[in-house]
Formats: C-alpha cells, sequence, structure tokens
C-alpha cells in the first residue's frame, strides 16, 4: 500500500467551529442515523408517503436534513449561509438542484434560474463559480438517441437544436461575466453529447483562461484517458482545459446499463482502482498546470492530502486560482473548514479554496 500523504484533517475544533452546540448535536444524530442503510432507505420511502398523503412532515425534514445540506430554497435565502461560510475562508456555488420538467417549457425555466444564479455569483465575491447539468435544460432520451447516432424527426431536431443553444448560451453569459462554470458530469449513454457541447464552449471562451469545466468520473475506465485527451486538444486548439474530477455519481446505474445491453462494465473493479486513477488525475493535472485548471471534488481525505502536498511540491501560491477543492455542503466539514482556515491567519485566500457543489447550497422554489 503506498504511504498516505504527511498531511492531515483532524483539528476538529477548527472543523466544527461554525456550529453550536445545539447543531453539533443535532449533525451527530443525523450521521449516526444515516450509518444504517435500512434506516435511510425506510426514511425516504415514508418521507415519499407523508408529503403524498399531505402529512406534517416537510417542517421536520427542513429542519434536520434539509438544513444540514441545502442552503436554501431561493437565492436570497442562501445569502446568509454563504457570508457565514465566507468568514470562514470557504467560498460557495450555487446550485439550482430542480430537475426540469421534460417538456420545452421546463428547460426553457430551468435556463432562466441557472441564469440568476450567473447573476448572483457575479455581483458576490463569496461565490466562486456556477453550475448545472444539462439534464436540467435538455431532454436526456433526445440526447441519448443522438450519441447513439439514430435518426431524428423533424421536431426532434430542433429540439435538440434549442437545447445546444440555451447550453451554448449559458457558457457565453459566463464568459461575459467573468464567472467560471462548472458543467456536472451524467450518465455515460448521453455523457459523449456532453463532452461534444463542452468542448465546443471551451474552443470559445476559455482562451485566456479556464472560464467553462467539464467534469470527469474518475470511476469510469477510460476516464483518464478521456482527460488526457482533452489536455491534448486544449494544446492542439491554444485553449486552457477547465477540469473537475470526482469519483462518479451513476455506479448502480452504469453497470445495471451496461449489463442490459451486454457490455462490458465500464466502472473500475475496486473502489480502490478507482482512488488510484482519481489520484493519478490529480497528478496529471497539477502537472499540467500551464494548461488545466483543477477543481477536485473529493471528500476522500487521502485525496486531499496528496493535493495539498502537490500543490506545496510545486510552489503553487496560496492564491493560485488554478486549483481549488471542492466538497458538498455539510458532508466535509473538516476538510473544507480546516482548508479555509488558512484564509483567515494569512490574511489571503488559501491555497485549498474549498468550495461547495451539488446540494451544497441548492436553491430551489418554495412547493
Amino acid at each position: 500500500m503506498k504511504k498516505k500523504p504527511d498531511f492531515s484533517f483532524d483539528n476538529l475544533e477548527i472543523a466544527f467551529a461554525h456550529l453550536s452546540d445545539e447543531d453539533l448535536q443535532k449533525t451527530k444524530t443525523l450521521f449516526r442515523l444515516m450509518h444504517y442503510p435500512l434506516l435511510v432507505k425506510s426514511g425516504i420511502w415514508l418521507s415519499k408517503m407523508a408529503f403524498a398523503m399531505g402529512l406534517p412532515v416537510a417542517g421536520f425534514v427542513r429542519q434536520n436534513v434539509f438544513r444540514h445540506f441545502c442552503g436554501g430554497e431561493t437565492i436570497a435565502a442562501c445569502r446568509p449561509v454563504i457570508e457565514m461560510l465566507d468568514a470562514f475562508g470557504v467560498k460557495s456555488i450555487l446550485d439550482y438542484s430542480v430537475e426540469a420538467k421534460k417538456e420545452e417549457a421546463g428547460f426553457v425555466a430551468a435556463a432562466e434560474e441557472i441564469e440568476r444564479t450567473l447573476q448572483e455569483a457575479e455581483k458576490n465575491p463569496h461565490l466562486a463559480f456556477a453550475v448545472f447539468k444539462v439534464s436540467a435544460i435538455a431532454d436526456t432520451k433526445l440526447l441519448q438517441k443522438v450519441q447513439a447516432k439514430q435518426q431524428l424527426s423533424e421536431g426532434e431536431t430542433a429540439s435538440f437544436e434549442r437545447a445546444e443553444e440555451r447550453f451554448m448560451a449559458l457558457c457565453r453569459r459566463a464568459a461575459e461575466r467573468n464567472v467560471r462554470l462548472l458543467i456536472d458530469g451524467e450518465e455515460s449513454w448521453f455523457q459523449e453529447i456532453i463532452d461534444e457541447w463542452v468542448r465546443k464552449a471551451m474552443r470559445q471562451y476559455n482562451s485566456e483562461k479556464a472560464v467553462v469545466f467539464n467534469t470527469f468520473q474518475m470511476y469510469r475506465k477510460d476516464m483518464l484517458r478521456r482527460l488526457k485527451d482533452a489536455r491534448h486538444d486544449a494544446v492542439a486548439n491554444g485553449y486552457f482545459l477547465g477540469a473537475k474530477l470526482v469519483r462518479g455519481a451513476y455506479l448502480e446505474k452504469e453497470r445495471a446499463h451496461a449489463e442490459a445491453r451486454g457490455l462490458s462494465d465500464p466502472i473500475h473493479a475496486s473502489k480502490e482502482a478507482t482512488d488510484e486513477a482519481y489520484n493519478e488525475a490529480l497528478l496529471f493535472c497539477v502537472n499540467n498546470k500551464q494548461r488545466v485548471s483543477l477543481v477536485s471534488g473529493s471528500h476522500n481525505e487521502w485525496s486531499n492530502a496528496l493535493l495539498a502536498e502537490l500543490l506545496d511540491l510545486h510552489g503553487l501560491s496560496r492564491s493560485d486560482e488554478r486549483v481549488f477543492f471542492s466538497q458538498l455542503y455539510g458532508m466535509s466539514d473538516p476538510i473544507f473548514f480546516q482548508s479555509g482556515q488558512s484564509r483567515i491567519q494569512r490574511g489571503q485566500i488559501p491555497a485549498l479554496r474549498p468550495c461547495k457543489r451539488g446540494t451544497s447550497l441548492s436553491c430551489s422554489p418554495s412547493g
């Protein structure tokens, strides 16, 4: 086994300084209950049933689960949490996490809400990125048909073109506002279309620095090669690659999809293999820092410690904006608060600048 990097996130006083004694006790209880998979699954099922029957469960969920993992239900509601996090040296990302209705009006509405998060990120210095999923603004069944090279009807072709226009418009507005934009990774059966769109946006808007970032899900066996190919394309076409690394979010779905179609398993056979691929990708990105900007989306202490050591090894300053650490809100307090604390101690933005993403400060409409 490889030696663990000599870096620690064990200072719990810093990690939980933002929580009151009452909040800390709630957090302890919540995570203790989440340790039991059967209880979690039962709780999800019971919550859905209660909502369907109109039972008063919303208040309990909002005060306990929602409050811990989400910043608010509107952009305005998220601002106090954003300010609190910044006081501890932590930047945030607003993530509009409600899936759109699978119709044109729903896709347009989702794009408009994402546009509002771009506007907020432009004027709010506490926000480091904006983020969205292509599935919020495009019909994924249609994307899947295009990737499978199936024939589209005239109406489907028009719908596909409108989706691409929405995507490119959001990337263009991010560039105009000088807001970094993360494009979340999704299922492999339509991810290649997303990759094509992101590559097109990078070629247009990343000529001076990384503005648009693609996501590389490192649990896929082919992803390290895809990352290297993306860097090659950036060099060949004169733009900067924005790369967000994650381990991956759709393991069960990916394996079930492959098995149903008689395809080989696209996912690494073990977590250890995924960890090795992730850490190798970190090394690749930092070694290519002249061309690659990195967002490391990981709750794994080993990977975060490794990246911290790589930054020191490469002599990167603590204000270098080519490297960010990113975690979900409420998931890895010891990592991002101890990273962010160096900002307070040194009076500057730290090299370890964790951001929030995913459901971190998600904004969703009431009701």
